[in-house]
């Protein structure tokens, strides 16, 4: 009784390990916002890392998040280091690249609770009536990651953090 039982839950294990081999190792989620302010009043929000926490859907997580700023005030090489509690971890955040109202360019370098490099990227669009800002995270999953993502879609759960930033990142720059 306990052979054929083995050999199913075996079984079952070798499916999802076969599953998650076959899954794209490259990953990108992409939420954008229109927001009724100028491309260049919302790019500052962005480009500079202490103002980056007012909006940022993260921030709020952990009020006793230790946080520390390097680098210039905003625009490349600014850089911030976090460690918190589980829901925010520990990592850090360097602005790459950084061209005036257009778009920003980020590394991001995860601790805990996973390790990882992404990165992030925002553009910002003149549309009629403000800007719309696109966010988006790329990077490649590692074998752990592909198979938690058979059960969880980070898709899901990473769009609906970015969707509640976007918002909070339009009422502060529509507040002005």
């Amino acid at each position: 009784m306990l052979v054929p039982i083995l050999a199913v839950l075996g079984g079952l294990v070798l499916l999802v390990l076969l599953a998650a081999a076959f899954r794209p190792s490259d990953f990108r989620y992409v939420r954008s916002a229109a927001i009724g302010a100028s491309a260049e009043a919302v790019f500052g929000r962005v480009n500079d890392l202490r103002r980056f926490q007012d909006w940022s859907p993260w921030a709020k997580l952990d009020p006793s998040m230790k946080q520390t700023f390097t680098g210039p005030a905003a625009g490349v090489g600014a850089s911030t280091a976090w460690e918190g509690n589980n829901k925010v971890g520990a990592g850090s955040m360097t602005i790459t690249e950084s061209d005036a109202a257009q778009s920003i360019r980020m590394r991001l370098e995860f601790l805990r609770p996973f390790k990882a490099t992404n990165f992030a990227e925002f553009t910002f669009r003149p549309a009629a009536g403000g800007t719309v800002v696109e966010w988006v995270m790329s990077g490649r999953y590692n074998f752990g990651t592909k198979v938690f993502c058979l059960f969880i879609n980070l898709d899901k759960v990473i769009g609906r953090d970015f969707e509640k930033g976007l918002a909070q990142l339009k009422a502060l720059a529509e507040a002005k």
